[in-house]
């Protein structure tokens, strides 16, 4: 009766074979973990990236259509707003004074024809340096003399 009990101390005090397995097993949890984070980081900076473009591509749209606006309501003076870098008319100074602080490096070019055809192209640079324009056509109708 007292053997057994000999053979069971034995083995409760033999050194275990799977030593250190706890913390593997931690340490693959941790790796997990980071791998994720840092995937969550590259994802909200690419997020912020995009969102900006974005922003800056509507305020881009926004800016041509008011200057087409503009141009309708100054009918008058539409030769005024012509220009790759200045203009004469008073609302287009305005105007391009609005592109410079909106947009990072903002730009913009306006064509008109006689026929009353016009195209804005608004341009600007990301602060990495990549350029992008906006561009947009529209007819303004002449008044014809009656």
């Amino acid at each position: 009766m007292h053997a057994p009990l000999k053979a069971r101390s034995r083995r409760a005090s033999a050194p275990p074979r799977h030593r250190g397995i706890a913390l593997i097993e931690v340490l693959v949890a941790m790796l997990i973990f980071m791998l994720g984070v840092l995937g969550l980081v590259g994802l909200q900076s690419t997020m912020t990236r995009t969102q900006t473009d974005s922003k800056l591509r509507a305020d881009a749209s926004n800016l041509a259509s008011e200057v087409i606006g503009r141009m309708w309501v100054d009918i008058a003076n539409l030769s005024g707003y012509q220009g790759t870098t200045t203009c004469t008319a008073p609302s287009c100074l305005e105007w391009r004074a609005k592109v410079a602080t909106v947009l990072p490096s903002g730009s913009a070019v306006i064509t008109v024809a006689a026929s009353g055809d016009v195209a804005v192209t608004v341009s600007w640079t990301m602060p990495g340096g990549e350029t992008h324009k906006y561009v947009t056509r529209s007819t303004i109708a002449l008044r014809t003399a009656s």
